[in-house]
């Protein structure tokens, strides 16, 4: 990436985002790992997974301070400057429309690893520390299986779910967000201690993406299915990157009714 540098103008500065592009999907997880490593792992990880840089707006164009201009001017300077000075990877240029039809098509884009869209007014300015646009995040609804908790099974703080695969294992999908006091409710009833031979015996979950940090939980017997509010952010591994929202329990589902691990 310094190296692609010498492709702008001095004193050039471009507002984008930083993608690792993988099997046919953007993979977040693989610039995470970038970022955790220093030295020769880093540089053979820049070999292995080359990031890209998505530009969507430009702040300083060859020594001018763009920020004031409205941002369809600085829309039009940054598409101007993609084309004469040609510039190849890593940069990319954001797409960009105001055509309602258009970001219709473009939401249909998950299976990409696309998680939604931004939308930022043709008259606004660039201004530091102040947020000028506005993200939509395509959701959908999931049902998944209870396979342990964190908190205590009368008094449950987050889910652990999973799904089965096609040799019926239970896979960890995602993790929910802190439930609230009446969703603790609902689901502490239905749950089950666990029986001996869960399938998660003796795993470790991380407290967050990224993290090293482990978080205590409780295994429960995994026949519990509910249905959550989910982004459509996937890593490598096909789970959910963030995590979900509680919606109900299915006490009518059994957990072969589920969709499979990795739809």
């Amino acid at each position: 990436m310094a190296a692609a540098r010498g492709q702008l103008p001095d004193a050039t500065a471009l507002d984008g985002e930083l993608v690792v592009w993988e099997a046919g999907r953007l993979a977040f997880e693989r610039l995470q790992e970038r970022l955790q490593r220093r030295a020769a792992g880093a540089s053979r990880l820049a070999q292995e997974w080359p990031a890209h840089f998505v530009a969507f707006d430009v702040l300083r164009l060859a020594c001018q301070d763009t920020t004031a201009w409205p941002y369809w001017r600085r829309r039009a300077a940054l598409e101007t400057l993609f084309t004469e000075r040609r510039l190849t990877a890593p940069w990319a240029l954001c797409p960009s429309t105001t055509d309602p039809d258009v970001v219709t098509e473009w939401l249909t884009w998950t299976a990409v690893g696309l998680e939604g869209l931004l939308f930022k007014g043709l008259d606004s300015l660039y201004l530091p520390s102040v947020r000028g646009w506005r993200k939509y995040k395509v959701r959908e609804s999931q049902d998944a299986i209870v396979g342990a908790v964190t908190g205590s099974l009368a008094t449950p703080r987050s889910l652990l779910l999973g799904r089965l695969d096609t040799d019926g294992r239970l896979r960890y999908v995602g993790r929910s967000t802190t439930l609230s006091a009446a969703a603790s409710a609902a689901v502490a009833p239905l749950l089950s201690p666990t029986a001996s031979g869960h399938p998660w015996t003796g795993w470790t979950f991380s407290a967050a993406w990224g993290t090293k940090e482990t978080l205590t939980v409780t295994l429960v017997q995994p026949d519990l299915v509910v249905e959550v509010d989910v982004d459509v952010a996937r890593d490598s591994a096909r789970r959910w990157r963030h995590p979900t929202r509680w919606h109900r329990t299915r006490p009518d589902l059994s957990p072969d009714e589920v969709a499979p691990f990795g739809i």
